[in-house]
């Protein structure tokens, strides 16, 4: 049986989505093709490769990429992470389910390290659930 694909798309694809593909890989091994792309895509922030591994997850050779480079492949679901990404998320062929977090971009926290990781692993976490609750839907 196929497995299914996953695209989690978000603003720059520096965070959020870098962090769900990082969990659902993790949590989910080899049950679904998990990809991340970003509509304005920048680089990926150190605060979430930091946070990722604190919890075991590297994502430390992850790239930022476009959404555009994903247009003409077909996805068992497009999750945005963003309402940025949801309202100018681009259209993929085929039939898909759209799932849609709308999660606080912990690259805008503005303060010192500490204070900007600490709202980086509420995200995280929030995340992390979200693909816990994901899985549970459908394993």
């Amino acid at each position: 049986m196929a497995r299914k694909r996953v695209l989690f798309l978000c603003t720059g694809n520096s965070c959020r989505s870098q962090m769900a593909e990082g969990f659902l890989r993790h949590l989910a091994g080899d049950k679904f093709e998990v990809f991340s792309a970003g509509v304005k895509p920048t680089q990926i922030n150190p605060l979430a490769v930091k946070v990722m591994a604190e919890v075991g997850i590297d994502i430390s050779k992850h790239k930022s990429k476009s959404a555009m480079e994903f247009i003409g492949q077909q996805f068992d679901y497009v999750v945005t992470v963003c309402d940025n990404a949801k309202q100018i998320c681009p259209v993929f062929p085929g039939k898909y389910e759209k799932i849609h977090w709308d999660l606080e971009d912990p690259a805008e926290v503005r303060g010192g390290e500490e204070e900007r990781m600490v709202v980086f692993r509420e995200i995280r976490d929030k995340i992390k659930q979200k693909i816990g609750d994901f899985l549970d839907v459908d394993p």
